[in-house]
């Protein structure tokens, strides 16, 4: 299957778009612009927290091993 990225600029394209995944000879699905994920993404940033010191990841990733590892 491939995909392509069409523009349309005539409201007919859109119609024979419509009536060729009627068909079933195409499947049309919206897919989120660039700009809206770089929005998700920049709202994601802001809302999370301070980073964490060095060491406190650290000592989260060693008591994850040895939790691990012990069994």
């Amino acid at each position: 299957m491939e995909s392509l990225r069409i523009e349309i600029l005539n409201p007919k394209a859109k119609s024979l778009l419509k009536n060729l995944a009627e068909l079933k000879l195409i499947r049309i699905s919206k897919e989120k612009s660039k700009p809206e994920l770089l929005e998700l993404l920049a709202k994601l940033r802001i809302t999370s927290d301070d980073s964490l010191p060095f060491e406190d990841i650290t000592s989260e990733v060693e008591s994850i091993r040895k939790s691990r590892y012990e069994k």
